[in-house]
């Protein structure tokens, strides 16, 4: 089990639209059903920013957040930035977050 920072991921988890990213990672092909490429590497970016309707910036920022918390990863392939859930990361935050209250 990784080592989680508990306020960076509450922090993370405080604002809607990126636990609106999260819940939509869950199921990508479902959500994203419009993305050419492969699900197995995660949701494109562009997918996640066209199904914000923010600016690019605004979806980056959001994702960077995620990302630092350790609640989404991401991967480059050529040109592309593609996220997805951290399982590992949720599942211990869930189990402390338990433990704590």
């Amino acid at each position: 089990m990784s080592t989680i920072d508990l306020d960076e991921i509450i922090k993370a988890l405080a604002h809607p639209v990126r636990r609106d990213i999260l819940n939509w990672l869950k199921d990508p092909a479902t959500e994203f059903p419009d993305q050419e490429h492969s699900t197995d590497f995660g949701v494109c970016c562009g997918q996640i920013d066209q199904r914000c309707g923010l600016s690019q910036s605004t979806v980056s920022a959001h994702l960077a957040t995620l990302h630092r918390a350790g609640l989404i990863r991401s991967q480059k392939v050529g040109q592309w930035h593609f996220y997805k859930r951290n399982e590992e990361t949720i599942q211990a935050f869930l189990d402390t977050l338990g433990k704590e209250l």
